[in-house]
């Protein structure tokens, strides 16, 4: 570009007018397409770092790549010099590249040190790299000096100093011996930033001939090690303690400068004795978080990543027991020039006005000064240049040819930053960079982005149109952003659809049409649960997913973040993961994920498996007493379900071998139990967890531990003295066990007197029994027993005393004074005088009451089968109800007592009356010689008068069709009347009939019946039988011989059709009713009578076997064809005939009834 370009000039006012309505910088599209033919001056896109240590044993490359249209060339400066590669062998360039490749085999590598720069030029402009200096590693070897051997007192501080040689890069410093073993450090033995090796306090085996300092150059790969230092730690006057005090750095305050974006590393090292802690803490703040680190045992303090935050005042403490000491380190934070904004590539078009900032930010404040092409500013533009405000220069009514590169160098005393940003005047008519009816996809409720990527120069005007008519405007809920893509924040259905963007400039229009489809989100309805399952077991995780029908859906199960194992009993269904026969490998968390192309949605749940406990191990027996050990144990694995409970179980090896008896539980969280135990056993242990699972499996026994004989603890349970006949008593009782019998020799003293009459105890000793039976004793009086155990040690203790009665008898007298009270003509009340304790001999179970109707009182004679009844009624008693009596009747009544041996005699009997009651029903009542207004009743007297029967009491009322009663009549008749005819009643009329006994108590209950009057024929206005009309009966036929002939038409037109042969009807179906046809004369065979009697759909069968017609019950029955006729879909008649139509057998005989004239009417309705 020619130095003397002019730049429109204006007025300071224009331009600031013109600044507001400036250009956007345009984006350069990365599309090949849109690149290709564009004008575009160079960009650096890859250059080597600022600062370039190089190995003399490699080639030197100093990259420098770089794109523009037309493609860039590339020269080179050397030390601000013209540096011409062609000139020099050793320097080769890449082709269409800036990068050197410095060949420095056999040559001086000093000589290419220096300070090197790239410039990619094209006729748009000129691209600079930065400013890359070239240096060579090195690695000095050390100065040599003299190290003396060191004698120091034990307890006293030592520093060993490294003063490593200055290698280019520095050199990592560490100590060893001559046998490449490193000197161990600790909290007493640091090593310093610098490499020196310091000890807050000397102990004796710090002593060594050898202390070597090393130094590895990390470019040479060398290792350079410092003459020996010997050390020698004496003791004949050792340091005693003392406070802390700091070997480095030095005095109470130092200062520290770090640049911003560095690594701050502080360091306090103290000595004393004992050895010192060292603390940090910043004053008036706090220790950066996730920057702070501590190293060689928090003697150093390292922050990352600094900034101006981190400037303050560090404190480092360094405590022992006798005292503490501080050190405060000053920090201040400088920064190399840091970019706020860097400037950015512009792309104008003509007459428009642009702008390029160059914003950075350091300590102290970083000079800015602009070039262009490489030049200065002021020297390319001379005086009529763009104006330049500090960090921003304003590019006004750029011209066309006018391109160039713009260069921005901020600098302080720490460092540079340089940036290269070009300003390319175009002229473009737009161009859409979206693909042309692209589809997107988007979830209902997510932002929607339309993408309408475009090019123009000028930047060209998007406007959006939906549906080829709407023009959509910057407002809710649409956005259009200033690249032109259109967002919906939060797409719904109704904003599908086909969007146009065009894109508009003073050169050109375009457009593009893209659609939009909302899909409805995926979602997991039914999540899967956590589950707890037992070992062997199955697991059932689901996960029930909705997604948009229009979507594939994929769903995957993961373990733990990673694929499910490759195992046969992972069943994965559509909605479901099943895990059979779960083992413990199987635990963990199991994620749903179930996704579209478009989302996604997850859900986990965690699998835990347990099983029942493992068994406890490593039993021990501690604290052995004479009644009690204590028992340790070590639990096994909970498998995952905590243990609640230990089951501590015994065996007796020496009473019951084989046999594990429960002794004790205790809580979970318990390992060792203390054990009361019994003498004279030889006990074996074992224990077992019990989880929510179960029970597990029980541990290996522990060591027998065996107890010394002693008198019984306890004497035999439920002690008992029954008599089991007269005149003995059986003594009883629960044996001890051998566990209980605390030593050997066993037997019981049995004891025993009459209570209230003996004094002493009779006694006897009885071995391996646990009864004794003593004779010859009064019938059914009170002992005292007492059973007492003892063995070879000694008496158990004193037994409780117990009362038992001898045996007993049957009672010798009955009950006295029995009397009888008649409160109804059905109940009964017995009383009597209980029987005296002697007399009962024996415990007294209760009273029983004998009771028997003797006749009744109008009959003369004894009734022979009347049965005894009897009612026990249990304690002592004295009295008794006999219910459900019958009326006027004679009773016999007695009374016995009754004890566990049996009934007394029985009382002299008691004969009582009942009173006089209400008598039974009739015991039938009939009807008879039905007239056409009289009917005859007859009845049988009750089975049970109750009393003395004065007469009968008739109600009777007429019964309409509607079931409703008429007015009713009452008769009564004396007792010896049992027939009556009613007269003057209505023909042809039901009626209802009520009839009931009576005594003198009262009425007793009814009996009815129901029975019609005769039907009147003579009477003209009386209702005619229709059916026995003459006009009707020839009516009737008239229609039947229609039907018929109706019929056989049918039927004989269905035959010329050919439709349904009877034959192939027959052969088709193969009814087991019908016989086949006779092949002689081709007529069918017999019928099966089964169905001849078979009523039609809609009849009923009486119960006497014969068909009865039902309301409207015309049929082809009835007129003559066969039963079993029926109609096709289409009305032709289909059936079997047989040559004539038998008789029914039945016919004219419907009912047994008389016929009624109601009925007879009612069919013809």
């Amino acid at each position: 570009m020619d130095k003397k370009q002019k730049w429109a000039p204006g007025l300071e006012g224009v331009l600031l007018i013109l600044l507001s309505h400036m250009a956007a910088g345009l984006e350069v599209p990365l599309d090949p397409k849109v690149l290709e033919g564009l004008p575009q001056p160079p960009t650096i896109t890859l250059q080597s770092p600022k600062d370039y240590i190089f190995d003399p044993r490699d080639k030197i490359v100093i990259q420098c790549e770089a794109k523009g249209n037309p493609h860039p060339s590339f020269s080179w400066t050397r030390n601000g010099t013209n540096f011409d590669v062609e000139t020099d062998s050793k320097v080769v360039m890449k082709p269409y590249s800036g990068t050197l490749e410095i060949d420095i085999s056999g040559e001086k590598a000093e000589a290419y040190e220096g300070t090197y720069q790239c410039t990619a030029s094209n006729e748009h402009g000129k691209a600079l790299t930065n400013n890359i200096v070239i240096r060579q590693s090195r690695s000095p070897l050390w100065s040599k000096e003299k190290n003396e051997a060191i004698q120091v007192q034990k307890g006293s501080p030592l520093v060993l100093h490294c003063r490593p040689p200055a290698g280019l890069p520095p050199p990592v410093i560490f100590w060893m011996d001559h046998n490449f073993q490193r000197v161990p450090l600790d909290n007493r033995v640091t090593q310093a930033l610098n490499g020196d090796l310091y000890f807050s306090n000397v102990l004796p085996e710090d002593t060594r001939s050898n202390y070597i300092c090393y130094a590895r150059f990390y470019h040479t790969q060398t290792i350079q090690q410092k003459d020996p230092i010997s050390v020698t730690v004496l003791t004949n006057n050792p340091k005693g303690e003392r406070r802390p005090g700091f070997m480095w750095p030095v005095g109470e305050m130092s200062t520290k400068m770090v640049l911003r974006g560095e690594t701050l590393e502080l360091e306090c090292i103290a000595e004393g004795l004992p050895t010192p802690e060292v603390m940090w803490q910043k004053d008036g703040g706090r220790l950066p978080s996730g920057r702070t680190s501590f190293h060689e045992f928090k003697k150093t303090l390292t922050i990352i990543d600094v900034n101006e935050d981190d400037a303050g005042d560090y404190r480092c403490t360094a405590t022992n027991k006798l005292g503490s000491v501080h050190h405060i380190i000053k920090v201040t934070v400088k920064a190399a020039p840091f970019w706020i904004s860097a400037p950015r590539n512009l792309i104008l078009a003509p007459n428009e006005t642009g702008i390029l900032t160059c914003r950075v930010n350091g300590n102290p404040k970083p000079k800015i000064n602009w070039f262009v092409n490489g030049r200065s500013f002021k020297d390319f533009y001379e005086d009529n240049g763009p104006k330049v405000e500090e960090d921003t220069i304003i590019l006004s009514n750029v011209q066309s040819g006018s391109s160039a590169v713009f260069q921005c160098n901020a600098s302080n005393e720490f460092g540079y930053l340089l940036a290269n940003a070009f300003v390319s005047v175009l002229a473009e008519p737009p161009r859409i960079l979206t693909p042309a009816n692209k589809v997107y996809l988007v979830i209902m409720n997510n932002p929607a982005l339309l993408h309408c990527a475009s090019f123009g120069s000028p930047i060209p005007a998007i406007t959006w149109f939906k549906d080829g008519q709407t023009n959509i405007k910057n407002s809710d809920p649409y956005v259009i952003h200033e690249n032109g893509t259109l967002e919906i924040n939060m797409a719904q259905p109704m904003h599908s659809g086909k969007y146009t963007c065009t894109a508009t400039n003073n050169l050109g229009f375009k457009e593009n049409h893209v659609f939009l489809e909302v899909k409805e989100p995926t979602r997991i309805l039914t999540q899967p649960k956590y589950r707890v399952v037992q070992r062997g077991m199955s697991a059932l995780f689901e996960c029930k997913v909705k997604h948009d029908s229009s979507l594939i859906i994929n769903i995957s199960w993961l373990k733990d973040n990673g694929e499910l194992p490759d195992d046969q009993r992972f069943e994965v269904d559509d909605e479901s993961l099943t895990i059979r026969d779960v083992t413990e490998e199987d635990a963990g968390t199991y994620t749903c994920i179930t996704n579209t192309i478009l989302d996604q949605d997850s859900a986990s749940a965690m699998l835990t498996v347990v099983e029942k406990p493992d068994p406890p191990t490593d039993l021990e027996l501690t604290d052995q007493m004479e009644r009690s050990v204590r028992l340790t144990w070590i639990p096994g694995d909970e498998n995952n379900s905590p243990i609640q409970n230990f089951l501590i179980e015994y065996m007796d090896m020496l009473h019951q071998p084989g046999v594990w008896v429960n002794l004790t539980e205790v809580p979970g969280t318990s390992t060792t139990a203390q054990l009361q135990l019994s003498p004279y056993v030889y006990y074996m242990f074992r224990v077992r967890a019990q989880n929510d699972v179960g029970y597990s499996d029980p541990s290996i026994p522990s060591a027998q531990y065996r107890t010394n004989p002693s008198a019984p603890d306890e004497n035999p349970t439920n002690v008992k003295g029954v008599g089991t006949e007269p005149g003995n008593l059986v003594i009883s009782w629960k044996p001890l066990t051998g566990f209980q019998s605390n030593g050997p020799g066993l037997e019981y003293k049995v004891m025993w007197r009459q209570k209230d009459v003996e004094d002493d105890w009779t006694s006897m000793n009885v071995g391996n029994n646990s009864q004794l039976t003593v004779t010859q004793t009064p019938t059914y009086v009170p002992y005292e027993i007492k059973v007492q155990a003892f063995n070879d040690y000694g008496n158990g203790p004193e037994p409780a005393v117990v009362t038992g009665f001898s045996g007993e008898d049957l009672p010798l007298s009955p009950p006295d004074g029995v009397k009888v009270t008649v409160p109804n003509s059905t109940l009964a009340e017995v009383q009597w005088d209980p029987v005296s304790n002697p007399s009962i001999r024996g415990e007294l179970k209760g009273y029983r009451v004998y009771y028997r109707r003797v006749r009744g009182q109008h009959d003369s004679q004894e009734e022979a089968e009347q049965q005894e009844q009897v009612l026990t009624f249990s304690g002592n008693r004295t009295e008794a109800m006999l219910p459900d009596l019958q009326p006027y009747s004679v009773y016999n009544v007695f009374v016995t007592v009754v004890n566990n041996k049996g009934e007394g005699p029985p009382s002299p009997n008691k004969t009582f009356e009942t009173p006089e009651g209400v008598p039974g029903p009739p015991s039938f009542l009939n009807t008879m010689d039905h007239g056409l207004d009289t009917l005859t009743l007859k009845w049988g007297p009750p089975l049970s008068n109750n009393g003395h029967l004065t007469g009968y009491t008739l109600i009777y009322h007429p019964v309409n069709t509607t079931n409703e009663l008429g007015p009713a009549k009452k008769k009564f008749f004396p007792a010896n009347v049992t027939t009556i005819t009613l007269d003057s009643l209505n023909a042809s009329m039901l009626y209802k009939f009520y009839l009931n006994a009576e005594t003198r108590k009262g009425p007793g209950p009814n009996i009815t019946k129901e029975a019609y009057t005769a039907i009147d024929t003579a009477v003209p206005n009386r209702q005619v039988d229709i059916a026995t009309q003459g006009w009707f009966i020839g009516l009737m036929c008239a229609i039947a011989l229609l039907i018929l002939v109706l019929l056989i038409v049918c039927f004989i037109k269905r035959n010329k059709g050919g439709k349904y042969p009877v034959k192939e009807k027959e052969d088709a179906h193969q009814d087991p009713e019908i016989q086949p046809m006779k092949e002689d004369d081709g007529t069918f065979g017999e019928y099966s009578d089964t169905e001849d009697h078979k009523p039609l759909k809609g009849s009923r069968t009486p119960s006497n076997g014969t068909v009865r017609r039902d309301e409207s019950d015309d049929s082809l029955v009835d007129y003559g064809e066969g039963g079993d006729g029926q109609f096709n879909e289409d009305g032709s008649f289909i059936g079997q005939y047989s040559g004539k139509k038998e008789k029914d057998t039945h016919e004219g005989n419907e009912s047994s009834e008389a016929p009624s004239p109601v009925n007879a009417m009612n069919s013809f309705v």
